[in-house]
């Protein structure tokens, strides 16, 4: 029996979506839970399983428009039923539907001034306290992939790395893994060996090359999907944060204050104690817990950080919601950990690194990036020394993390005697909305937290 597809509602205030791309078309096989299509809407992007086994029938509502929710945008057809009507072109878009530009191609990929997830800097193994250096931590950490691709590769032993992707922003499908499969078999393509050289005299010493080289040979190669010179409408999120940045702008009196931080004693722990955090907790010890304890803290002294507006009052918020700022290929998100102040670290690194990853696989909640009272951004992921963030109305501050680097500084003994030694320091800095925080309520508020993580003595298991 035919089974309709309709469009989810994503939370109590959400009331219509917009299809952004169909990840399978019209007489193609698709099996119960697999990414269907993308829907996008004013709170989150999400990726909507299928509810059937079968083969897509029909689709009744194409890429690009707006429907209310529980509108039938497509049709499953049970196996061997409708073959015939698989294979006929699909309809028109639905009446119901109002005509909205088409998404583009590939999604854009996400600019060095975007706010960043600090979770983030553990995935992207940015380990600037150390060295400065970039190292990937896996061949799978940033591949756009469905639960079943990456169920389908552990069974057959293949690295994502390896596979090719046609999907959006190159996003590897099911049928890119299965034709890998076939051509290639378990285990994947083995490593062409080397061709034979014979053996050549030493080069003299060469003067070293310029840090960049532009090519002159070619066209200008596209990055990310996008082609210069291209001109592409707005996605529905990217819409939605231009108007909430500019509406936070026009509402707060912001002002920014910077901080700077000897980092030392916590990346001498973590470095420490990182290997016995996962093999207890099963998580990748981050730094984004440590700044949110010491958030907290701050918070608990000076509970007028933790507010909002509301007409002519103050409303002075009993729970702490901590927003994490997350970086996305297609735009930016930012889910909440809820009552923050009653988690104990692990919690803490538990609940962020789950909402970072169903931020990047679009299965968080509407719920789940609403009601945050406290955002904590990372401008410092791509080597910035600190960023002057906007704040995320309704709220009234929001603090940036740079990044972490070995400098040499002033240190004083308690003899207050003066050497110079090798710190891992960092930038913190604070937006806060002048109608009600005044400068001396937002320096004391940060030098609470400077002091928290510089004298760091909070058990982290």
């Amino acid at each position: 029996m035919p089974t309709d597809i309709v469009m989810p509602q994503m939370g109590e205030s959400i009331f219509e979506g917009t299809i952004t791309k169909w990840l399978k078309q019209p007489g193609e096989k698709v099996q119960r839970d697999e990414p269907l299509f993308e829907i996008s809407t004013d709170k989150v992007d999400a990726e909507i399983p299928a509810p059937a086994s079968g083969t897509l029938q029909e689709i009744k509502v194409q890429a690009g428009n707006t429907v209310q929710v529980n509108t039938v945008v497509g049709v499953i057809a049970g196996d061997g039923e409708g073959a015939a009507a698989a294979a006929t072109a699909p309809s028109a878009p639905a009446k119901t539907a109002p005509p909205a530009p088409a998404p583009p191609t590939a999604a854009a990929p996400p600019s060095p001034s975007i706010p960043a997830d600090l979770a983030e800097q553990e995935k992207e193994g940015l380990e600037r306290q150390d060295q400065g250096a970039v190292t990937e931590t896996g061949d799978q950490g940033r591949i756009r992939s469905s639960p079943l691709v990456r169920k389908i590769a552990k069974e057959n032993n293949i690295s994502l790395a390896q596979v090719p992707g046609t999907g959006l922003g190159g996003r590897i499908t099911k049928e890119d893994i299965e034709a890998f499969i076939a051509k290639y078999g378990k285990g994947g393509a083995p490593a062409a060996p080397a061709p034979a050289r014979p053996a050549a005299p030493a080069a003299p010493p060469q003067p070293e090359a310029p840090a960049y080289t532009p090519a002159v040979t070619g066209p200008m190669q596209p990055v990310g999907g996008v082609t210069p010179g291209e001109i592409v409408p707005m996605s529905v999120m990217r819409k939605k944060i231009a108007e909430h940045m500019v509406m936070s702008k026009r509402t707060s009196a912001h002002v920014h204050g910077v901080f700077e931080a000897d980092l030392t004693r916590i990346v001498r722990i973590r470095e420490r104690r990182r290997a016995e955090f996962e093999r207890a907790t099963g998580l990748k010890l981050t730094f984004t817990p440590f700044f949110a304890r010491a958030a907290v803290h701050g918070i608990r002294k000076w509970p007028i950080i933790n507010s909002s507006v509301e007409g002519d009052n103050i409303h002075y918020h009993s729970a702490i919601n901590l927003g994490i700022a997350v970086a996305l290929d297609w735009g930016l998100i930012v889910p909440v950990v809820k009552n923050a102040e009653e988690r104990s670290f692990v919690g803490l690194q538990k609940a962020i690194t789950d909402l970072g990853e169903r931020a990047r696989t679009k299965k968080l909640k509407p719920e789940e990036v609403q009601g945050g009272t406290f955002t904590i951004t990372n401008p410092g992921i791509f080597g910035a020394e600190f960023g002057m963030p906007i704040i995320n109305q309704p709220q009234v501050a929001i603090m940036g993390i740079g990044g972490i680097k070995k400098k040499p500084v002033v240190v004083t003994d308690k003899d207050g005697t003066d050497s110079i030694a090798i710190r891992s320091m960092m930038h913190l800095s604070i937006g806060y909305d002048h109608r009600i925080i005044d400068g001396a309520v937002a320096d004391q508020f940060m030098a609470e937290v400077k002091k928290y993580l510089e004298n760091w003595n909070e058990e982290i298991l």
